[in-house]
């Protein structure tokens, strides 16, 4: 009981670290007095000075234009990389390409978006939107991978093999018996693709060239200029949306993990 105490304690002190200066940021996005020292009242002229800002609202559909497309396609390919991965019947061969997988993952994203720069450098494409959603989708699929594969395992080979002795084709396989198994694993990677998208700053920095630009490089650069309480507004209205998509994962989560009742044939 003791020891159930102190590690909800710990976890407790976790997460007010981890949040307290979100709280704080978001508090003082409402201050009229337009600093951080002392909260003198309550207004709402920040968040009116972001939606007033037509070149901010130019960088908010970016933003949310490469996180969607970046989100959609690395899903597709880490579908199919996930899928391609639990067919490899040789162990060593298997072992080695999730290693490259989980590479990507845990590198870190300054090397990831300096080894971009130098590649679209070399191949010759111009900084912007396109460099931008490349590397998006790149550091994405691993993410996919990872969420498909565990369901894809889950699954196993009884429940194809059992396809199979039906007469079912392989497309009819993919399409009606791995797809619908492996939703949950689906939907958790395209969000979480699109989580990272919308956040990512250090490979965006990199990649992104003049006249265009995403909400994370925005902020960073507007913080640069000087204190000013519409960067709290804006990073405000980017973390609740990032929640909004965390719970909407959840819903969806537990809607589809959600046993269905068999109905009893009398």
């Amino acid at each position: 009981m003791k020891r159930k105490k102190i590690a909800n304690i710990y976890l407790f002190i976790v997460f007010v670290i981890l949040y307290a200066p979100i709280l704080y940021l978001m508090i003082y996005s409402f201050n009229s007095g337009g600093s951080m020292h002392s909260f003198e009242g309550f207004t709402l002229d920040w968040y009116k000075e972001v939606f007033d800002d037509t070149r901010l609202l130019i960088i908010v559909l970016n933003t949310l234009v490469i996180a969607l497309l970046s989100a959609a396609i690395s899903t597709i390919l880490g579908v199919i990389g996930a899928v391609a991965i639990m067919y490899v019947k040789r162990r060593q061969m298997k072992n080695t390409l999730l290693s490259l997988n989980n590479v990507l993952i845990v590198s870190p994203d300054v090397i990831i978006g300096a080894s971009f720069l130098i590649l679209f450098t070399i191949v010759g494409i111009k900084l912007g939107f396109t460099s931008v959603l490349l590397s998006h989708i790149a550091f994405s699929v691993p993410i996919v991978v990872i969420m498909v594969l565990p369901k894809l395992q889950e699954m196993g080979s009884t429940l194809i093999d059992a396809a199979h002795d039906l007469g079912a084709s392989n497309w009819d396989v993919l399409t009606k018996v791995v797809l619908p198994f492996i939703t949950p694993g689906i939907f958790a990677g395209f969000f979480m693709a699109l989580t990272y998208s919308l956040d990512d700053f250090a490979v965006t920095f990199f990649v992104t060239g003049n006249g265009f630009s995403t909400l994370s490089v925005e902020i960073y650069s507007r913080a640069r200029q000087g204190i000013s309480l519409s960067i709290n507004a804006l990073s405000t209205l980017l973390f609740l949306f990032t929640i909004v998509l965390v719970i909407g994962y959840y819903f969806i989560n537990q809607k589809s993990s959600r046993p269905k009742g068999l109905g009893v044939r009398k």
